[in-house]
């Protein structure tokens, strides 16, 4: 006789239910310092899918529980010196990228307009030779760079460290 296969019981897609806040967001105790929404040790209320799909997996937030509430306020002055510790290592790279200057080749018009456009992919790229690691959403664009010649950039390290870098955009050499 065949035997009835048993039915799995679903467990919650989120097993862990985190506090609600009094705007209904769930509320989280922030370990990283993270732009535009809080510093370390803060208690902040985001949406569900901000919490669940970005703070908690890349570990910039945890649970604000009252025991990890209690750990922050007891460890808060050795944090803030933590916190001041990255934010000058931040400003003194700001420093160094600020005194750098990156040249772009692109293809041009004889009157110097751009067939294609440089942004802030093409800016990583000329970094990344000069050894300098940077994402591109801390490039600061008003708009692509779309004629020849010499461009102030701003970047973007945290949220109240930013700095600007010279970007030269010269003809390719086959011109």
């Amino acid at each position: 006789m065949p035997t009835k296969a048993k039915k799995k019981k679903r467990t919650p897609r989120h097993s862990k239910r985190l506090p609600r806040g009094p705007q209904g967001g769930i509320e989280l105790l922030l370990i990283h310092s993270v732009d535009d929404l809080g510093h370390q040790g803060d208690v902040v209320e985001v949406k569900p899918g901000y919490a669940y799909n970005y703070l908690l997996p890349q570990g910039l937030a945890t649970m604000a529980s009252e025991h990890h509430k209690r750990m922050v306020e007891k460890h808060r002055e050795k944090l803030q010196a933590i916190e001041r510790a990255q934010q000058a290592d931040l400003r003194k790279r700001a420093a160094e990228i600020s005194k750098q200057s990156v040249t772009i080749e692109a293809n041009a018009t004889e009157e110097g307009h751009l067939y294609g456009s440089v942004g802030a992919p093409e800016i990583i790229a000329a970094l990344k030779k000069n050894g300098i690691e940077l994402k591109v959403d801390q490039i600061r664009l008003e708009g692509l760079l779309k004629e020849l010649g010499l461009y102030t950039v701003k970047f973007k390290l945290a949220s109240e460290i930013e700095g600007e870098l010279k970007v030269w955009v010269v003809p390719s050499v086959g011109e």
